[in-house]
């Protein structure tokens, strides 16, 4: 899947561990972390800069009013400072009136390209982001953060999380005003990649540039050496078809450089020399994909398929663009029109199974896993890729998977289709499941922890604690492992080994703000040490 469906996967774990309070945190500057802590001097600081603020303004707002509103701005500030350190630098802004000019950061190597901080209090089902026109044109990624505590002048510590962000290509406004909610953000994680593949693109123009038909407007004496080249080494029957290759090449070089703007107003042209060539079409609507327009995406892929009805790729791309709309049953429409083509499209099994996991037709999605774990059943194996007619998912030509492709598919298969059998109660199917995924890539800490839950409800402890125990050697914070770990010893008699995996449990969630998990596990070394009280005394 392309990166904005990747970061859309994780945001939706993001949002399920974050209602559970189970949440990656690191208080190292810099690196990633999905929940940021201030209080103390740090917090002292932020306070004392919003009363000035307040005091400034204090003529044309309330002075209460003026400082909560600035101390969740810097809140959220704070937080992108940590996470992305000196890949940014801040406007300076504490003096000037009118406040920030809508940009809190730039990038450190390129002032030009903007960053948008956005903060707010509530729960997570009902909190909102808004992002203004003016703003859209201004930056090139919005980030939202989450704060856990109403803001107010007594509050001593703020648990702030990193709700997650939009790059402004993918927002489509030029007047108003826009919100949207967290389960329409990117996962916070994939941010700082992001940025850091925008500043280094040579090709980077901001969006005045981009908008400008002008400069894309392409006479023969701007083709470069390899557009000369291929024009030269066609079979070219007319001037027309000549222009139409010149307008399709320069197209793909421009989309190749992430110059979508560009490549659309080429494509524009070569359509309207020949306005029934399906690739056109495709390729546009790749373009157009990649700058968020996915409804005139599927309105080009739907041309394609219009023009050629057994267009694989344009049914497969078409369905990823609907999912991105949440238009899933349209989705799985398209995947299976690819499937009815070309049974052997395991993207398209794959995807289709994926879209049936998160409806919750669980049947239908392990019948899919099924036919891919079918296709490629030893994973281990070497692959015939020239006998497979794989749609392409990449978009550029008849490009095939890799093989290290198709096992990273492979093993989502097992997993994903282990996560549905275990849900259904089907344990032992769900623990060759997770085995096969395991075999395929074994320093995946979920599918061993989902094993040792499928062992410990079928009442094979030793096992369970087996599996455990390969979690915590990959993620040696993982306190649900520990957790479930002291059960399994407990179900064994092990009381000490339970006692002491359960401290543990309990370090971790206190650490990570879960302090619901926290008493609980505390509760149950409680009732352990008055179990291990009374065996001394009957003794």
């Amino acid at each position: 899947m392309d990166w904005i469906t990747v970061l859309r996967s994780l945001q939706s774990d993001f949002i399920k561990r974050l209602t559970s309070g189970c949440l990656l945190h690191c208080q190292t500057e810099g690196q990633y972390s999905e929940i940021t802590i201030i209080s103390g001097e740090r917090l002292k600081i932020l306070r004392e800069f919003c009363w000035q603020m307040a005091e400034k303004y204090k003529r044309v707002s309330p002075v209460r009013d003026v400082f909560i509103s600035y101390l969740k701005g810097k809140l959220g500030e704070e937080v992108v400072k940590e996470r992305l350190a000196d890949l940014i630098t801040e406007v300076d802004y504490e003096k000037r009136i009118g406040g920030d000019g809508k940009t809190d950061f730039t990038m450190t190597s390129n002032p030009g390209i903007g960053i948008e901080v956005k903060s707010r209090y509530g729960s997570i089902d009902k909190v909102r982001w808004s992002i203004s026109a003016e703003e859209v044109e201004k930056n090139s990624a919005v980030v939202c953060v989450l704060i856990q505590e109403e803001v107010n002048e007594a509050q001593s510590e703020y648990h702030l999380f990193l709700a997650g962000f939009l790059p402004t290509q993918m927002i489509k406004l030029k007047t108003g005003r826009i919100s949207f909610g967290i389960e329409q953000l990117l996962y916070g994680g994939g941010l700082r990649g992001y940025l850091e593949n925008l500043q280094c693109s040579p090709n980077y123009q901001d969006k005045q540039t981009s908008n400008s038909e002008s400069i894309y407007q392409v006479p023969h004496n701007s083709l470069t050496k390899s557009s000369l080249y291929s024009v030269k080494n066609a079979k070219i029957s007319s001037p027309s078809e000549e222009l139409n290759l010149i307008y399709i090449k320069l197209g793909d070089e421009c989309s190749e450089k992430g110059q979508y703007h560009a490549a659309i107003i080429n494509y524009n042209q070569a359509l309207q020399l020949y306005p029934y060539d399906a690739d056109i079409y495709y390729k546009r609507g790749l373009a157009r994909y990649q700058l968020g327009d996915y409804e005139g995406a599927i309105a080009d892929y739907t041309q394609a398929i219009t023009i050629n009805p057994n267009y694989i790729k344009a049914y497969n791309k078409s369905g990823l663009a609907r999912y991105q709309l949440g238009d899933y049953e349209g989705a799985i429409a398209d995947y299976t029109h690819a499937i009815i083509i070309n049974p052997n499209d395991v993207v398209a099994y794959k995807n289709r199974a994926d879209i049936r996991y998160y409806l919750g037709d669980k049947q239908g999605a392990i019948e899919d896993y099924t036919q891919v774990c079918q296709m490629y059943p030893h994973p281990e194996a070497d692959l015939n890729l020239k006998n497979m007619q794989i749609g392409d998912y990449q978009g550029e030509g008849d490009v095939f998977l890799q093989t290290s492709e198709l096992k990273c598919h492979d093993f989502v298969a097992y997993k994903n289709r282990g996560d549905l059998r275990l849900d259904l109660g089907d344990y032992e199917g769900a623990i060759a499941d997770y085995t096969q995924a395991i075999k395929i890539n074994s320093h995946d800490a979920d599918a061993y922890y989902n094993r040792g839950n499928a062992r410990y409800d079928l009442g094979d402890y030793a096992g369970a604690i087996a599996d455990y125990t390969e979690t915590i050697k990959i993620n040696f914070n993982d306190a649900d492992a520990y957790y479930n770990r002291g059960n399994a010893r407990c179900c064994l008699g092990d009381k000490q080994g339970a006692i002491a995996d359960f401290h543990k449990a309990t370090s971790i969630y206190y650490t990570e703000g879960n302090l619901a998990k926290y008493k609980k596990v505390k509760e149950s070394i409680l009732d352990l040490e008055i179990e291990e009280s009374l065996d001394i005394l009957n003794f």
